[in-house]
Order: C-alpha cells, then structure tokens, then sequence
C-alpha cells in the first residue's frame, strides 16, 4: 500500500510499504477515508522533529523514524482484534491520536494526552493516517453518526483540540474571547466559542481568504494586525479592558506576544499554537496584571461533545475544506498550498489511495 513517510525535516516521501498484520488483542484495522493536513505535520515537515524520535525509538511504542505520519482522519473498520467490544467491521470513526502507558498517574486519573510516555499517532505509533490502512487501540476510535461525512469525520480531531482548549479556557456566556490566528485551529476555535454561547468573538488575521472565513464562522470582528493597531483596537472594543479570553493559534513569535498584550488583567490566554523554538512572552505586563497563561494540547475525553457539537449547523465544515488531494500530491499541492498561499487555503483533505 502508498503512505507518506518522513525522513527528515522537509524529506517527505510517497512510498510502498507492507499491509499492517491482522489487529493484535484490543486493537481495530481501519481503512482511512480522509486524512486532513495539520498545522503539526507543516511544523514537522518545516523545522522538525519536534515529536518524531529521530536519535533513539520512542520509550512506549519502539518506534523511530522514518515514520508514516498523518493523524486528523476518519475511516471505516474492516478488522477487530481480540478483546475489543462495541466496535464491528463497517463502523464509521473519527481516531483520537493519543497513546498511553496505562500505568502512570495522568493515564490512571484520566488525563492520558499528559502521559508521561505518550504517543502519537503520525509521530511515534506503528503506523499513520497518511496510509491506506493502519491498526489503532479501539479505545482512540469513535463512531460516527449518519449525520457525520466522511470528510466532516477527517476534522473532529483537531475541532476537539479546540472545544478542550474552550472548556479549558472557562469561557462563559458574559465572555470577550479573541481568537489570533484564523487558520484551521483558529477558526474552530471561534466556532467552538459561538457554539459555547460567548458573549462575542474576535479574530485576528492577516491573510484575506482566512479573514473572510472568519467572518462567515461567526467572527463578531475581525482585525488584521497588518493593518491597523491591534492594541489599541482591543481596547477600544473592550472598554480599554483586553479580553476575557484569548486563544493563541497561529504558533509564531509575533503573535504570542500580542496575544499577551490583548489578553485583560487576571484574563485568561490559552496557547495553542506549536512553536519551533523557545518564544518570548512580555512577563512584566504578566506578572503586572497577573495573567493566566495555561497550554492546552489535544481534545482527549471530548470526543463524544465533539461530535455532537459538530452536528450544529454553525460548525462550518464548508467553509474550512478549501482543496482535496491525492496522496501522491501531498507534498506538491499540500504542504506548498498551505504554507505558500493562505490567501487560498485553509484546510486541505488528503485520499490516501
């Protein structure tokens, strides 16, 4: 069968390589309909590795690169191991991308993306979505419901990223929440708000494709830094405030530190952005005005909200897929697309056939 293999930092091949054996005990073979392109897999492609084990394999899995990669996917199960329960061949499902230990105290409380061993998939497991087939733990897989497309299944892993960092975030109905960066992330992230109930949503973006999907996401405003004073833009909208809430998308330098700067006293800044290096935040201002900064990775235990959230008719799956693509032009049309035009794409889905 075809995956999309790493080697090395942008070395990303198109290459032949063997069916994975039949599902060992408690896991499911699934044949993969959608594989979306994630922020991650650009970050790795550009400056990795940044999850891929390069110099030893990974302590869980043994696994080192070369890797298959991909992750944001839907599918269909076509095997069952021993052991596994409530999952029959045919089942449609969306796969939540983490692997635990099972033994350390994250795994044991029900926090298993802290894991102090974790795995990815696409990163450091056996096998990757950017494939035609792959063996998954049945609990990372979830059904979807008839009213769930295969398409709209490829993109319940990263919106659950999103809702987690919502919920994490606190954010209520009296809320201001920022959204900066209206990429793919970004733009979920507004639209987990509005499903949420928030009181209003603003983005912040620079690119005029992901400015006018925004907009029809539900953004309340959308201010393009580019342009005009993000700062002072905030506190005009805000009652020389900042916001309640900001969730930092867009993982570059720039936008961390305005992010800082637009979250309110005692406000709350939610970074979800991946960085390839160290990146500066202004600690006077946050230490002045004692702002809440917390990480938040993945939408592990969300799934089920996540995909009922998604049957909301303001989850916009339209308005994020901008392009469908073949395997074979991952790298050509995929990677070039989403980190050379912006002004065209926002998320692209790849058929791994």
């Amino acid at each position: 069968m075809k995956a999309a293999i790493w080697h090395g930092r942008r070395d990303v091949r198109i290459e032949s390589v063997p069916e994975p054996p039949p599902p060992p005990w408690g896991q499911v073979q699934v044949k993969v309909a959608w594989c979306g392109i994630c922020g991650t897999d650009l970050h790795e492609y550009e400056g990795g590795p940044l999850y891929i084990p390069l110099e030893s394999p990974h302590s869980l899995t043994g696994v080192q690169a070369p890797v298959i990669i991909g992750h944001e996917m839907s599918g269909e199960v076509t095997a069952v191991g021993d052991g596994v329960e409530g999952l029959a061949p045919g089942d449609r499902v969306a796969a939540c991308p983490i692997i635990g230990c099972g033994e350390c105290r994250w795994c044991r409380s029900g926090s298993m993306a802290q894991c102090d061993r974790v795995a990815f998939l696409g990163t450091s497991w056996t096998g990757g979505a950017l494939a035609e087939r792959l063996n998954l733990n049945a609990y990372q897989c979830y059904r979807l419901g008839d009213s769930i497309s295969d398409e709209i299944g490829a993109l319940v892993e990263p919106f659950s990223a999103t809702v987690r960092a919502i919920v994490q975030s606190g954010a209520g109905v009296h809320d201001n929440i920022a959204i900066v960066g209206a990429g793919p992330i970004g733009l979920m992230s507004l639209m987990a708000a509005r499903i949420v109930g928030v009181k209003r949503v603003v983005a912040f973006e620079v690119a005029e494709r992901r400015i006018e999907a925004a907009r029809r996401c539900g953004a309340d405003a959308v201010i393009n830094p580019a342009a005009q004073d993000a700062l002072h833009a905030t506190l005009e909208m805000t009652d020389g405030q900042g916001f309640d809430v900001v969730i930092e998308c867009a993982g570059q330098p720039a936008t961390v530190l305005m992010a800082g700067r637009l979250t309110r006293t005692r406000g709350r800044l939610v970074i979800m952005g991946v960085f390839e290096k160290p990146t500066a935040l202004d600690l006077t201002d946050i230490v002045f005005r004692e702002k809440i900064i917390s990480g938040s990775m993945s939408g592990y235990g969300l799934y089920d909200e996540t995909i009922q959230m998604m049957t909301d008719p303001r989850f916009r799956g339209d308005v994020l897929i901008s392009d469908r693509i073949g395997l074979d032009d991952l790298v050509g049309k995929g990677y070039y697309g989403l980190l050379n035009e912006k002004d065209r794409h926002v998320k692209i889905l790849v058929r791994p056939e």
